[in-house]
């Protein structure tokens, strides 16, 4: 069975860098840097620059992960609340 590859963060944001330049096209950056063009793909939608120019650092992900699950839980737990008012207040006379 084939091992999968592991890339580095840095040959990733790189590879992203390169892409964007925009000199050669993104197939052959893919292939001078010997991955298929699929995964370079992928690379861009997660490291590439926004259209507000910023980008999500490798380092940043796990904490924005871990934010967005904070983030739904407390909408969650909110609504929740919400309903329990609302049940509450057709109680009082």
């Amino acid at each position: 069975m084939r091992q999968r590859r592991q890339f580095t963060d840095e040959f990733k944001l790189e590879a992203v860098r390169r892409a964007e330049r925009g000199d050669v096209t993104q197939s052959q950056v893919a292939r001078e840097l010997g991955i298929c063009h699929s995964v370079l793909e992928r690379w861009l939608a997660k490291y590439g620059a926004r259209a507000d120019g910023t980008r999500v650092r490798p380092e940043e992900e796990g904490e924005l992960r871990q934010l967005r699950r904070e983030n739904a839980q407390l909408k969650m737990e909110r609504d929740i609340l919400k309903k329990a008012i609302g049940i509450c207040a057709k109680e009082l006379p």
